[in-house]
């Protein structure tokens, strides 16, 4: 069959490449998996929706109250909170990617995967940790005074770490990773001769790196800014453990404590505003960086060797962010899970949590990567302004932190449980009460939503380092769209899939606030266990949760540090 086409292929060369995207799109199989990627993108856009029509509702009289006396005071906080994370992470992200791109000195191969370690730590299990650490009877100031000659805390203290300072401080030792992958990304493929020609001009190394390097990195640096914007704007725990009052804490106060869903809708609308703000820079700075890249293809630059002395204090300065944002509360939640287990041994309860998130988070992986493997596939076979659009709203649920996805999807599934309630008892007289919501129906979905991005995005990368010929050439031997996504593109893509799925795996392990507001009865995860400890005060009890879920975190930094170490 395929040799009796020949001919006609041969005699009409172009045409048959030209108008298979078409002829494919018109197809029924063609249809079929648009429609697929309609239901992802109808499923994504349904909280959305649902936060509108909630949102125009009213609060119930308490939409005044929240506008005079609490949003002025959740947006300045968030805002001073985002201003003063965007800095440190900034700085210390850069700083840390020229260091172990432009220099050359000891423990620098290490370096470049030790600066990722932080991002296994949770941002609320760093808070957790530090309050531990630096609490007036802690580890660390019991020590200051028995070396100042002081026995009470009344004699004295450090400043306390619940405040914004606090807040910024900590959430910036978790987050600068995020510039540190992007920049360090751009450093490396910068052409070497821009350098060398800065050089000859006489200009020094730190003008190189402030005159040069720096404005060419600048659209990675936005990119890192905004995805670590984003963790923080999500953050629940670590903003409510160090007292400071963001939008996101409000929503939970206004939905749990004073019971007004549609108040906390309106305050869901202004953090969906701020989300979809940072994913715009985002977006914009990644069409300029991809521009920047490939526009300097060139050889690597080398490295600058530093002397014995300045190489020591390169490598001292450079562990500090490990040693604080991973290492000191990774050994300090070692310690006290140590003894813990010791005196009273393991909590039977955690077992079974253990359990509750893996297979949750398990669950939720496989149908994300499957979604993403989907929207990825019909984006890049079937491109047309349509596809397109649907491949965008199938991604806004990046720009939802974890609060407003969970009240976007509790509205339509407690309707839609109402309803199969209603007609359980009209046709069998059976009352099937919370049915999605009480069997976390409704909680997978919302990890569904908030994580289908980074399933979309691992696939379409992998996809986008396979050449369209591939494509072509399986068509021209008879394979139909399924045929090439199983035949060609998962064999070559099967790396892009794994990293996907071990990413989207431990952000659902990880994941607080929507964890948090819809989860079922007496069903308890890992995070939400730790949460609970750490709000009764009981540090103890939740440390060996936490130290779960920052030893399950490190295998995405280990991951990332292979993949930029091949990329090197």
């Amino acid at each position: 069959m395929v040799i009796s086409a020949a001919p006609d292929a041969l005699a009409r060369p172009v045409a048959p490449a030209r108008a298979a995207p078409a002829a494919v799109t018109r197809s029924r199989s063609g249809r079929l998996w648009v429609a697929g990627l309609a239901l992802v993108a109808a499923l994504v856009a349904v909280p959305v929706l649902a936060l509108l029509w909630q949102a125009a509702r009213g609060s119930q009289g308490l939409w005044s109250h929240m506008l005079a006396h609490v949003l002025p005071q959740a947006v300045s906080q968030t805002a001073i909170l985002l201003a003063g994370v965007g800095v440190l992470v900034t700085v210390i992200g850069t700083s840390a990617a020229w260091l172990v791109t432009a220099y050359e000195f000891p423990g620098r191969r290490w370096l470049e995967w030790l600066l990722l370690l932080p991002l296994a730590v949770p941002t609320y299990i760093i808070a957790y940790a530090y309050l531990d650490i630096l609490h007036p009877l802690g580890p660390v100031q019991t020590a200051i005074r028995a070396l100042l000659g002081f026995d009470s805390p009344r004699d004295f203290r450090l400043p306390d770490i619940r405040s914004m300072t606090g807040g910024i401080l900590l959430l910036g030792l978790v987050l600068y990773p995020y510039v540190y992958l992007t920049t360090r990304a751009m450093f490396v493929t910068q052409a070497a001769n821009l350098v060398e020609v800065s050089r000859s001009f006489g200009v020094t190394r730190r003008g190189v790196f402030l005159r040069v390097a720096l404005p060419l990195a600048r659209p990675a640096i936005a990119v890192g800014v905004s995805l670590a914007l984003m963790e923080a704007l999500n953050d629940i725990g670590a903003t409510e453990f160090l007292g400071i009052r963001t939008l996101t804490n409000s929503i939970y106060t206004t939905w749990v404590t004073r019971s007004d869903l549609p108040g906390a809708a309106q305050i869901a609308l202004v953090m969906l505003a701020v989300g979809v703000a940072l994913v715009g820079l985002e977006r914009r700075a990644r069409r300029s960086q991809r521009y920047l890249t490939k526009a300097q293809r060139a050889r690597p630059l080398a490295r600058h060797r530093l002397g014995p002395v300045a190489g020591l204090v390169a490598l001292g300065l450079a562990l500090v962010p490990v040693l604080l944002g991973f290492v000191f509360p990774a050994l300090h939640l070692s310690i006290v899970a140590f003894r813990r287990v010791q005196a009273s041994g393991v909590s039977p309860r955690l077992a079974g949590e253990a359990l509750n998130t893996v297979v949750l988070a398990g669950s939720v992986t496989a149908l994300v990567v499957a979604a993403g493997l989907l929207v990825a596939f019909v984006t890049r076979a079937f491109q047309s302004r349509t596809t397109a659009a649907l491949g965008r709203i199938a991604a806004i649920g990046y720009a939802m932190p974890g609060t407003v996805v969970a009240i976007g999807i509790l509205i339509p599934i407690a309707a839609l449980d109402r309803s199969v309630d209603a007609a359980a008892r009209e046709w069998f007289g059976v009352s099937t009460g919370l049915l999605l919501i009480g069997s976390g129906a409704a909680l997978s979905y919302a990890y569904f939503v908030r994580f289908l991005t980074i399933g979309s995005g691992g696939v379409e990368s992998g996809l986008a380092r396979l050449p369209r010929s591939y494509d072509h050439a399986a068509r021209c031997l008879g394979r139909g769209s399924c045929g090439t996504l199983c035949h060609v593109h998962l064999p070559l893509c099967r790396a892009a899939l794994a990293s996907a799925a071990l990413l989207v795996f431990v952000d659902c392990m990880k994941e607080l606030p929507a964890t948090l507001l819809l989860r079922p009865l007496n069903f308890e995860t890992l995070a939400t266990h730790l949460y609970g400890e750490a709000a009764r005060g009981t540090y103890e009890e939740g440390a060996i949760a936490a130290l779960l879920i920052v030893a399950v975190g490190t295998l995405p930094a280990m991951l990332l540090a292979r993949i930029g170490g091949k990329a090197n």
